[in-house]
């Protein structure tokens, strides 16, 4: 169980119609000294920390989050590697992913990032249709995309990931089909597919609630969904979390380590951290944290300590994702001294005669039909 590292780059191009996330469209002012805040807090993070347990260390992947973490400038990136290498000294193996969108990469910053050490990339394509990208609110139109790909595979990047989202407003399964064979033609060795979110507040959601736009029909995104599932099969593709495909070897060992309900760091505005059952969370707002740094003080806003029930209910909902492997019996014995049928016999009981989850001798995991309901299964784990 090795020690995962988030770095939450709050900054993009502008704000998507769909986005509830922790951005900030422009500021560029703040580029220099949110670097500055952020190089502090990771420098000042050993000290933090010395009880991280040494089978935990060093820390075998990275991920550099947003936002759009390509807005930066390189020189700004270069900084901030070199002091989480300073920090957290990295081994050669060590997966060090970084989230890009198109429009926001060249050929030389794309060059630069893998010389960097960056050797995973994930490109926010999102669609291959203008039309959808625009109903997005995306700044990039499809030949960016396309453009940024080649990019990046001249620059050197042989683990790329494709974000690509579905159900959109009156999208017809056709032009989904468009859109991930497309994807597939550039034989990416990662394809994450996320089914639209409206989340209330954003302009997405007050023009669906307006009359503007139709909402999502979840009986044509579930079609989306089922009919993507047998294409990335057949293309060879694995499908081993809810929404994530990857050709053997190609996993995100990062985000694996999230499912596994794994320990990790966050450094960053509205970064969270997970370290045995203590949880805490950064300030979310990028220049309080900035103030916060510049002060000497701590960025972080609210911590909380899980009870073992509650810590439990995460492992299962998060180890549920994983189609393939699931919850692992033997994992979750050693962690919590009982296994996952001793400890939810009931609910366990339920779900498998509701056809939603498989109780193996090795792992409990969802079956199809659960996976189209995944939310409502992992509902019953959580405590009164």
């Amino acid at each position: 169980m090795a020690l995962g590292l988030y770095l939450h780059i709050p900054f993009c191009k502008a704000k998507c119609a769909y986005c509830d996330f922790a951005s900030v469209p422009g500021r560029p002012e703040w580029f220099a000294p949110y670097t500055d805040a952020l190089c502090a807090e990771i420098a000042g993070a050993p000290a933090r920390f010395p009880d991280i347990p040494p089978d935990q260390l060093p820390p075998r992947t990275a991920y550099i989050g947003g936002g759009t973490p390509s807005i930066l400038p390189i020189p700004l990136l270069e900084r901030i590697l070199r002091a989480l290498q300073e920090a957290f000294p990295l081994p050669a193996d060590a997966e060090i992913s970084m989230e890009a969108n198109p429009g926001t990469v060249e050929p030389d910053s794309l060059r630069r990032l893998r010389i960097l050490g960056i050797n995973r990339l994930s490109l926010g394509v999102q669609s291959f249709r203008d039309a959808e990208l625009r109903l997005l609110g995306r700044v990039h139109d499809a030949e960016q995309a396309r453009q940024a790909i080649r990019w990046a595979r001249q620059a050197g990047f042989d683990n790329l990931n494709l974000d690509l989202i579905f159900g959109l407003p009156g999208q017809s399964l056709e032009e989904w089909k468009q859109s991930l064979e497309e994807a597939l033609a550039f034989a990416s060795q990662h394809i994450s597919l996320y089914a639209l979110s409206v989340e209330e507040g954003t302009p997405l959601a007050e023009m669906i609630n307006g009359g503007k736009l139709p909402a999502p029909d979840d009986d044509r995104t579930a079609d989306m969904y089922l009919w993507a599932e047998e294409r990335l099969e057949a293309a060879g593709y694995l499908h081993y979390e809810i929404s994530n495909w990857a050709l053997p070897g190609y996993m995100c060992r990062h985000n694996l380590g999230t499912w596994r309900n794994e320990p990790y760091l966050g450094f960053g505005s509205a970064a969270h951290s997970h370290l045995g059952r203590r949880r805490w969370w950064n300030v979310r707002d990028p220049q309080a944290y900035i103030q916060r740094l510049q002060a000497g003080l701590s960025p972080m806003e609210g911590e909380e300590t899980l009870t073992e029930e509650l810590d439990m209910a995460e492992t299962m909902i998060l180890g549920l994702r994983l189609v393939e492997e699931g919850v692992e019996v033997e994992r979750f014995r050693r962690r919590y001294g009982r296994t996952p049928a001793e400890a939810y016999p009931e609910i366990l009981a339920r779900l498998s005669a509701q056809g939603l989850i498989e109780i193996l001798p090795e792992r409990v995991r969802l079956t199809r039909r659960g996976r189209l309901l995944g939310n409502q299964v992992f509902a019953r784990f959580l405590p009164d």
